[in-house]
């Protein structure tokens, strides 16, 4: 009995997750999406989602402004991994993101206001290809492009460019292969 109750518990906690994300964002969200916990959701949530997703827990999202975040089909995102768009970030299908990996396609302005806070940000939009693998806590920070096929290694951070077909890793990320 106790593992028949367990198992219809996760389904409910997986269809109020659904449910809160497709409430709670401005595009559609397909019936084949597979959430896993309900995402944390910020901003204006101008979030667009592909079809046949896999979104773990402890996700969390944030557009401001006039950023967007848009996730291609067949993306897997696993838990705990935060994705800020101030412009855009566009995540191409069949991609997969490694736990507690942060994509932010703004930094704050260093310059000479007393609050970091008060000072501005820059923005450029980030995008990932197809079929891209993002390792476990990478970090990918604004203005970047990731072509098709590339994988990017465990605890990198990753502040230019990355070739199709490249794998790279380290702080900066950098060609391993």
């Amino acid at each position: 009995p106790i593992a028949y109750l367990n198992q219809h518990l996760g389904r409910v906690k997986r269809l109020w997750a659904f449910v809160t994300l497709k409430a709670g964002i401005t595009g559609e969200v397909d019936p084949s999406v597979l959430v896993l916990g309900t995402p944390e959701l910020h901003g204006t949530r101008n979030i667009h989602l592909g079809k046949n997703l896999m979104l773990y827990r402890e996700l969390y999202l944030e557009t401001q402004e006039v950023g967007e975040i848009h996730i291609g089909d067949d993306v897997v995102i696993s838990r705990g991994v935060h994705i800020v768009a101030f412009q855009q970030i566009h995540i191409g299908r069949g991609s997969m993101i490694g736990e507690y990996s942060s994509l932010r396609d703004a930094d704050h302005v260093i310059g000479t206001e007393e609050n970091i806070r008060d000072a501005g940000y820059h923005a450029q939009p980030i995008r990932i290809g197809n079929n891209v693998w993002i390792g476990r806590s990478v970090a990918i920070l604004k203005g970047v492009s990731i072509g098709d096929n590339a994988v990017i290694a465990a605890n990198a951070v990753v502040t230019k460019d990355v070739a199709a077909g490249s794998i790279v890793g380290g702080v900066p990320a950098h060609a391993l292969k």
